[in-house]
């Protein structure tokens, strides 16, 4: 196959991972994708909830926290789960146009 999509640990979701480029694909390849992609796309809103929910989890356990070190090591959390977040959001408001090789 000239195209995959592979899980992209760190966003939780697959991410297309295209071999040429998005106009060189024939149009039933290229529905394809998009259909696998629509797919994927519409449990980008199930994903952020829950990770919107694990920073809940860790700002409660920032409020009550004591320990300076520890409230380090969770701010940098919340703020990673944000970044994932970030990426996430973009990824789902990306047009259904591939414009890079190798890339949705």
């Amino acid at each position: 196959m000239i195209y995959t999509f592979t899980n992209d640990e760190r966003l939780g979701i697959k991410l297309p991972l295209l071999e040429q480029s998005w106009n060189n694909y024939t149009k039933e390849t290229q529905e394809l994708i998009l259909a696998e992609w629509e797919t994927i796309r519409g449990k980008i809103p199930d994903r952020i909830k829950e990770l919107e929910n694990e920073i809940n989890d860790r700002q409660s356990q920032l409020y009550q926290e004591e320990d300076f070190e520890r409230s380090c090591e969770l701010n940098s959390e919340i703020s990673e789960l944000a970044s994932i977040i970030n990426d996430l959001w973009i990824w789902y408001r990306a047009n259904n146009h591939i414009t890079q090789k190798g890339h949705y």
